[in-house]
């Protein structure tokens, strides 16, 4: 190229574009700059202005132009501070001790975003680690840190863990179910892990905290009543269906092994039956279904008692009110002598105070799903991620939204 290119152009502050070549070697588009010398060197630690040195060259990796593989051909100036010091300059532009520009690493933390570290790692020729390591960094700097103490106006929340791989590394997570925001997310999911969520709150803030949503993870049921006392705990009643969905493929399991060979047939798959809602069933499906309930009395009473506990949480008119219901309905359970179902039995008494808060804080964790969706999503795509810290960080940016892609944002 026979003219300069200005150097707002590219967004390299303090460095002119000479001229750009094709580096046959590399495969690469080379644009060769030299250090604008209207820029004064300034020592990044102090601030103040250095004497040069010398100048030295380095390349840094930067966004690709017209699917062309770009490298930045730079000049640094080295300063001299003091007597004996000498400390090399900082660029703005470029990712401080690493060989790329802070828009490409934004860039590679975006494409982390929607896809898996391998498949970010492929797409851009960057090594897997290097990729994770981009995205940790970029998030690290660009999250607000989560500050409980800052919180105001919180009057429900909903507490719940996940996990980072099967049965590994949980992490509690906290949302306000009035807004739907991730107000807290810390490894662990001991009572001490929420308590700290807790302690963190102005007093003021904590003490309007009406009702908090949440399995029957019993850490968490003693956080809330020890740090909120006022607060009502409210037993989530989709995890006490999803109780109760083992109950059904308990007593399906045994009532199979206990049929004679030719009425095996009939139980053989039907478990999708029984746990699916009647409404998302097909015609054949439904009709299915009658002929296994007609034909086996335990799987009837136990199908015909959860469309029966379905009912418990429509329109309850008040905690006495519902607490009735759930007594008539445990009467009927226990009705049935059977095993899985006398042991759910139990346990719906024993948390029958949260079950009927809802009577008066009609809330749920429903408005974590979308959460969760995201970071069974985040699971699946960090394979083989042993990171834990990373996967908070990678939570936290599912909870926020999307800044825009800035592919062709040259500025650094």
């Amino acid at each position: 190229m026979a003219a300069t290119i200005p150097s707002w152009i590219v967004g390299l502050r303090g460095q002119c574009v000479k001229h750009v070549t094709w580096d046959d070697e590399r495969d690469t588009l080379v644009f060769h700059c030299d250090r604008d010398r209207r820029f004064k060197a300034v020592d990044h630690r102090t601030g103040s202005r250095g004497t040069v040195n010398r100048r030295l060259r380095r390349f840094v990796q930067d966004l690709p132009v017209w699917g062309r593989p770009v490298v930045l051909s730079i000049e640094y100036c080295q300063l001299k501070i003091g007597a004996t010091d000498r400390r090399m300059e900082r660029l703005s532009f470029v990712e401080p001790g690493h060989g790329f520009t802070q828009r490409f690493a934004r860039f590679v933390s975006q494409l982390a975003r929607h896809m898996s570290i391998a498949a970010a790692a492929n797409y851009t020729g960057l090594a897997w680690r290097t990729v994770k390591a981009m995205d940790q960094r970029a998030l690290t700097r660009d999250l607000a840190a989560m500050d409980p103490g800052a919180l105001t106006g919180l009057r429900v929340l909903g507490v719940d863990e996940v996990a980072r791989a099967k049965g590994q590394d949980y992490l509690t997570i906290v949302y306000d179910l009035d807004s739907g925001d991730l107000v807290w997310v810390t490894p662990g999911r001991r009572a001490s892990d929420l308590t700290a969520f807790f302690d963190q709150l102005d007093e003021p803030v904590a003490q309007g905290i009406e009702a908090v949503a949440m399995d029957m993870w019993k850490p968490f049921e003693q956080a809330v009543h020890n740090a909120l006392p006022n607060a009502a705990i409210v037993f989530d009643r989709f995890h006490v269906m999803q109780q109760y969905s083992k109950v059904i493929d308990q007593v399906r399991r045994d009532e199979f092994k206990r049929a004679a060979k030719a009425d095996k047939n009939i139980l053989v798959g039907s478990r999708y039956l029984l746990l699916k809602n009647a409404d998302n069933l097909s015609d054949d499906q439904t009709v299915r279904l009658d002929e296994l309930l007609a034909a086996n009395g335990p799987l009837n009473a136990v199908y015909a008692l959860k469309e029966q506990l379905q009912q418990l949480w429509h329109a309850p008119a008040s905690i006495t009110h519902m607490g009735q219901r759930l007594d008539q309905w445990c009467e009927l359970a226990n009705a049935t002598e059977l095993a899985p179902m006398r042991g759910f039995v139990a346990m719906l008494q024993r948390h029958r105070t949260g079950i009927c808060n809802y009577a008066e804080h009609p809330i749920t964790t429903a408005r974590l799903e979308g959460g969760h969706v995201a970071i069974g999503l985040i699971r699946k795509r960090a394979r083989g991620l042993l990171d834990t810290e990373y996967f908070k960080l990678k939570i936290r940016q599912s909870a926020v939204p999307e800044p825009p892609l800035g592919l062709y944002a040259l500025t650094g």
